[in-house]
């Protein structure tokens, strides 16, 4: 019979038994044990997935863009996007990911009820895929940020947001993992929650919540994995919150600058430019008047250690630069050729992104 496991016959030589009596009782054994009785714990009620949409969902919208692309032939034409966001403050801010919006001549929001608005660009953060979009509207619902430093694994979340493009919709799961990163497209993306709740294209910048009703992170579909079911991730909020705060602040996040232009180094990029060394960040251009060039890197350079720590890639030099502080002073080992050489730069605030 399939999915049971086939016993030889008993050899006729040897003797079965048919009794399932011990031969030699243990002395462990209680006729008078029973199953013990469960604590009695006070009764909870859960708010539902009900509840928890029907608060949320009125801050939800429908982002959609129009922006211009190429064709073969290099000819203009617009292609449109749809994604989602959500609405943090009743004089119409709305977060959103930086992939939503990056590249739109014109943006659309789309409400509850079928309401639709205007909406411009506050300001984007490409490092970590968040955006701030402005709707021409005032009065607006708006969600109640959480905090995502108190998730726990197993934790039921909800996901809303404009999925495949076909209208609000959620989809509910539970945390699986946090503090995830995950490499994409170059750099990597850090403090994600992972969860089963299905995010689908479409879904990028909307709330995940908690049963609470509070927003927990921002989904992502930009570190989706194709074919890959049951994960899914959102940029948690605590790492969120003060990126939204300098955006629109300031227009941009200011973070500290060396003023260099990165590349990993491996194997094959080591033989192709003759380098000396096989890991590393590898200088592909230096900003005049950088602390990068005051410190006198030059292109062609492969960063090797940076504040005592080694350097295998790009993404660990960015990740040291962004822990630092703006006005630190730093050490910087890099490879020049065959030489090993030990720099000092002093790191300055990132110039806003339109200079």
């Amino acid at each position: 019979m399939a999915g049971c496991i086939v016993l030889p016959p008993s050899s006729p030589t040897q003797p079965t038994s048919t009794s399932s009596q011990p031969t030699n009782p243990s002395e462990h054994i209680d006729p008078t044990w029973v199953f013990p009785s469960s604590p009695s714990v006070p009764q909870q009620e859960l708010p539902t997935i009900v509840d928890v949409v029907r608060e949320v969902r009125p801050a939800v919208v429908s982002v959609m863009t129009e922006m211009v692309a190429y064709d073969l032939f290099n000819q203009a034409y617009t292609q449109e996007a749809a994604g989602s966001g959500v609405i943090i403050d009743p004089a119409g801010y709305i977060i959103t990911n930086n992939h939503v919006v990056q590249g739109a001549k014109e943006i659309q929001v789309e409400l509850q009820d079928g309401t639709t608005y205007s909406a411009s660009i506050v300001g984007t953060d490409t490092l970590t895929d968040l955006a701030v979009i402005r709707a021409d509207a005032q009065g607006l619902s708006f969600a109640t940020l959480g905090e995502s430093n108190s998730l726990a694994v197993g934790e039921w979340v909800v996901a809303i947001g404009n999925a495949l493009g076909e209208g609000i919709s959620a989809s509910e799961g539970i945390v699986s993992r946090l503090n995830v990163s995950i490499a994409v497209g170059g750099s990597t993306l850090r403090d994600l929650i992972q969860t089963t709740a299905a995010i689908n294209p479409g879904n990028s910048g909307g709330p995940l919540v908690n049963m609470a009703g509070e927003v927990i992170g921002i989904n992502s579909v930009k570190v989706a994995s194709i074919g890959v079911e049951g994960m899914s991730y959102a940029i948690a909020i605590d790492g969120a919150r003060p990126i939204v705060q300098s955006l629109i602040n300031f227009g941009y996040v200011a973070r500290p600058w060396l003023g260099v232009s990165l590349y990993t180094v491996d194997r094959f990029t080591a033989r192709v430019n003759q380098l000396s060394v096989e890991e590393g960040a590898l200088v592909v251009d230096v900003t005049r008047g950088s602390p990068g060039a005051r410190a006198g890197l030059q292109k062609g350079d492969v960063i090797v250690e940076f504040k005592g720590k080694v350097i295998k890639s790009a993404d660990d030099l960015l990740l040291g630069i962004i822990s630092s502080s703006v006005g630190d002073s730093v050490e910087i080992v890099y490879v020049r050729k065959q030489d090993r050489v030990t720099t000092t730069a002093q790191l300055s605030e990132s110039p806003p992104p339109w200079e």
